[in-house]
């Protein structure tokens, strides 16, 4: 049943719809959408669905055999359709062979229950009509249930935190965008607005955020689902301190405790600690983002959030891709460079209006501790987009250097897929003169 709000709450979920217009007017233009055969879907009569969501699917060309599943959740205010279009995930799993679900409010406010008993609880409302859009997928189309996540941004990340809190046993992993931790919006009224939460004056201890998960799911004994968070320092929708509750909760959860294993800068203004862990698939990472306001999930943050999930390997199972993710240890090839360096442009997606490619950087007889790129485009190329690389240009010639953890590479070794871009223009894979810092 939609909620009403009360008067004094629909002016500041105005002033929140506000940004996330924003938000999905600037992730529309700045995300260029494949060209593929595929296409947004709308399902059905797909199972029990007390608060009349809409359920819509991508499954892309090239589906992998038992393929994973991704719930993407879009924000208040926001539709499957706008998640979509929006954000980079219909493209990755043209890349991946995954498939995409996108869960529509149908309310007026377009926000996500994130505060009634029934939804917190996985006994009705908009938890249980996720769920149900999940069992159908897994029906339809085999899923390895393995491998299902879930990512969303604002609302969606409030609700992907209550779907790893309500179904752990469901779930991999999840990546939260600028959300708040799980049970922080009840409100134990009709409003769907909890200002409390919203503005950062919930501050529970580690125990106390994660017995709200496990009081949940009383007699679980399985593996509870990693969890990604990002957050921006700037956020004036969702508060920063919700960031520290949400590390705060799902450490806990994972019987960790709130010093990190590993902290890094991977980009400028990207702060991240990993915590249980220091690889890639960590129990819990964070990565807080300097000077940010509350719109996330552009500049390669997907592609991130798909690498904590695992799935950056092609979907082509007769090639299996051995090739680390950008921050596991580099993977020796056969023969290599003689001194200094070398590295090479490879083009792995080519769209309509754009083009992807990841950069391997191969170091020669001797180690590298860090490099430096230089090429010129051949025809009018520019680069739209970038992650893990300091990207400069000049008219047609580019520089690209290292950002750190990805500089260093032993000799006669390949630091695969250490970076990549987002390209305009024809796809295009200039000579690359590479130098060693």
């Amino acid at each position: 049943m939609p909620f009403t709000l009360p008067r004094v709450r629909r002016g500041l979920m105005a002033a929140a719809a506000a940004v996330f217009v924003a938000a999905a007017a600037i992730l529309a233009v700045m995300i260029p959408q494949p060209a593929s055969a595929a296409s947004l879907t709308r399902v059905a009569n797909f199972g029990n669905n007390p608060s009349s969501l809409e359920m819509y699917l991508y499954v892309p060309d090239n589906v992998a055999p038992e393929p994973a599943m991704v719930l993407g959740i879009h924000w208040c205010t926001g539709s499957a359709n706008d998640f979509y279009n929006g954000t980079e995930w219909a493209r990755l799993a043209d890349q991946y062979g995954f498939i995409v679900v996108y869960p529509s409010v149908t309310r007026s406010s377009k926000c996500w229950d994130v505060a009634s008993a029934a939804s917190l609880s996985g006994t009705g409302s908009d938890s249980v009509g996720i769920k149900s859009m999940m069992d159908w997928t897994i029906a339809e189309y085999d899923v390895d249930t393995d491998r299902i996540f879930s990512t969303g941004i604002s609302s969606g990340a409030m609700m992907t935190n209550v779907m790893l809190g309500v179904y752990p046993e469901v779930f991999e992993a999840g990546a939260a965008f600028s959300g708040v931790p799980y049970t922080c919006f009840r409100t134990g009224s009709t409003s769907e607005w909890n200002s409390e939460c919203a503005q950062g004056r919930v501050n529970r201890t580690p125990q106390q955020w994660g017995d709200e998960v496990r009081a949940t799911n009383p007699g679980y004994t399985g593996p509870w689902p990693r969890m990604q968070i990002w957050h921006g320092t700037n956020d004036d929708v969702l508060f920063y301190q919700n960031f520290q509750e949400q590390v705060d909760q799902w450490t806990n959860v994972h019987g960790t405790d709130q010093a990190p294993e590993l902290s890094d800068t991977p980009q400028a203004n990207w702060n991240r600690t990993r915590y249980g862990g220091t690889g890639t698939q960590a129990p819990v990472e964070a990565i807080s983002l300097q000077g940010v306001g509350h719109n996330l999930m552009a500049n390669g943050m997907a592609a991130k959030a798909l690498a904590f999930f695992g799935l950056d390997k092609p979907a082509d199972p007769s090639t299996p891709d051995t090739s680390p993710s950008p921050s596991d240890p580099v993977t020796t090839p056969t023969g290599g460079p003689t001194g200094g360096c070398s590295a090479v442009i490879k083009v792995v997606s080519n769209w309509y209006s754009g083009w992807q490619a990841n950069v391997d950087v191969t170091a020669g007889s001797a180690a590298i501790s860090g490099w430096k790129l230089t090429w010129t485009w051949p025809s009018g190329q520019t680069i739209s987009s970038s992650w893990n690389a300091g990207v400069t240009s000049a008219g047609s010639t580019v520089t690209a250097e290292d950002v750190g953890w990805n500089g260093s590479v032993a000799a006669g070794q390949t630091r695969t897929s250490s970076w990549g871009f987002i390209g305009t223009g024809t796809a295009a894979t200039p000579a690359v003169t590479c130098t060693p810092a």
